[in-house]
């Protein structure tokens, strides 16, 4: 009789004290049931990985490791905060070898526990990939709303193939972990670096929950910045737009001399200050946002041939193998 797969949780975690328990009693019991009904095997866990936490994250985790604990719970403390996507990517490539799937998720509870069954479930179905999608928002105020699906648009129209509604809640197998584990940029996306890995794929939806309890680490000015991540990480429309920009610029100037030109020659020669002023803020404008542009390009070439390490991984608590 074949054996159950294996399943790791991997979680990570950024000042979490005030949700951790709940979480890893929640997803305790999960695995446990999920283990019970023989889906998947004894030596699945939970893995939580503290992302430079300056609460009482990794003391809490430490605690869940130790005891009883050890059976069902594992720990990677990183040495500094790399991230929420440097601590996923952590996570599981510290436990790829140790698994035949795992799956991410917060830890704030908002993505479905329940969900996990349907994860696995279409795992030994055949598919390498599963993706959690939310299957609406009405949990979200209006403006998280149209910001958010707004996100998932612009990203498409720019060029990054994203699974729409769908953050880092994952199952993933071993296979594509190896083959993630090829990828060496240090500027993380996973969301677009996960499609472009290709597989048999297919998707799980879930109602997503209010918080259970503290703050989100992901204010707006983060999300922008997340979002400015995804595009120049994987998309190079934006250098485009510059130079469709630049000849619309050229043609918008020539057709500017060939005015000034004219009224030369009729005798209306006089220009307005108006004119002028705004014609110099506007294109200085569009100059200023094109060396952006350019510059955060230039910013992640600078950042990837540091070839720094991503993260740093200062303790790993894992308990005895189950026999």
């Amino acid at each position: 009789m074949k054996e159950p797969m294996t399943l790791y949780m991997v979680v990570p975690c950024y000042n979490e004290e005030a949700v951790l328990p709940e979480t890893a009693k929640q997803l305790g019991g999960k695995i446990a049931s999920l283990i019970r009904d023989g889906k998947i095997s004894r030596k699945s866990r939970i893995t939580f990985v503290n992302d430079g936490s300056t609460d009482g994250t990794w003391e809490l985790i430490s605690q869940l490791c130790a005891g009883k604990g050890a059976r069902l719970f594992c720990g990677i403390d990183l040495a500094h905060n790399a991230g929420h996507q440097a601590a996923v990517l952590a996570g599981l490539m510290t436990v790829r070898d140790r698994c035949d799937a795992a799956i991410t998720m917060d830890a704030d509870l908002q993505d479905d526990v329940e969900a996990i069954e349907s994860m696995v479930d279409a795992c030994l179905a055949g598919n390498e990939v599963v993706y959690g999608v939310r299957s609406s928002r009405k949990t979200d105020s209006w403006f998280k709303r149209q910001t958010a699906e707004g996100f998932y648009k612009f990203m498409k129209l720019m060029g990054t193939e994203v699974v729409f509604n769908h953050a880092d809640f994952r199952l993933m197998s071993r296979r594509v972990l190896e083959e993630l584990s090829h990828f060496p940029e240090s500027n993380l996306f996973l969301r677009g670096m996960i499609p472009l890995i290709g597989f048999r794929s297919t998707k799980v939806y879930y109602e997503r929950r209010e918080r259970f309890a503290g703050e989100s680490k992901y204010p707006l000015r983060k999300m922008l910045h997340f979002a400015a991540e995804g595009i120049t990480s994987f998309s190079v429309k934006p250098l485009k737009i510059i130079t469709n920009l630049g000849f619309l610029m050229v043609l918008v100037s020539v057709g500017m001399v060939l005015w000034a030109f004219f009224t030369k020659l009729t005798g209306h020669s006089e220009q307005g200050w108006s004119s002028t002023v705004c014609s110099i803020w506007f294109i200085g404008g569009i100059q200023t946002l094109c060396l952006g542009i350019i510059g955060e390009y230039i910013g992640k070439i600078y950042a990837e041939v540091k070839h720094r390490p991503r993260y740093i991984v200062a303790e790993f608590l894992h308990g005895e193998e189950e026999k």
